[in-house]
Parts: structure tokens; sequence; C-alpha cells
């Protein structure tokens, strides 16, 4: 797998916002990447020094509209650990 297929899209949310001025970021990844893989791929794309990476596995939501059920997608994501004073300006911190 290639860098730019391993990292999908960060994810934007209260929780990971407040995790950024720890220096943790949170991405949207490929389910079969490995926590090595992703690292390498934070790397190579943003120029920057991954200290440690935390994966969780998303389980989908049950939804419901009127009479029919469906779910949302699961995902995986990771929250990625940088060197101190290290940031992406991707999120805008």
């Amino acid at each position: 797998m290639e860098a730019r297929d391993i990292l999908i899209r960060p994810l934007i949310s209260e929780r990971s916002t407040d995790l950024m001025t720890e220096g943790k970021f949170v991405f949207v990844v490929d389910k079969r990447a490995n926590k090595i893989q992703i690292a390498a791929a934070v790397e190579e794309i943003f120029k920057v020094d991954v200290l440690a990476v935390n994966t969780v596995n998303v389980k989908g939501k049950t939804k419901r509209r009127g009479r029919t059920v469906g779910r949302t997608n699961s995902y995986k994501k990771a929250i990625v650990k940088l060197a101190e004073g290290q940031t992406i300006e991707l999120f805008g911190a």
C-alpha cells in the first residue's frame, strides 16, 4: 500500500481538536493498515516525526429512516502523536 492509500482523511471533531493541543492528530485510515504503515505514511506525506500511533476500529451504527433500517460504515481511526513542537498545517493548528 502506498502512503496516499493509507490515510483516507483527517477526522475533525471536538475531541480531536482538543488532542491537537497535546500534539496528537486523528485520521481515518485504511482498515488493513497497521501502526507501522500509518506512521510511515504520516512521516512521508507531512514530513514530521511520529512518536506513537494508537488505532481504534469504530463499528458502524444502526440507523433508521422510517421503516428502512440501515447501517453507517465501520472505519478505522488512528491517533498519531508527533514530536515536540511539530504540527500538521492541514489541521490549522
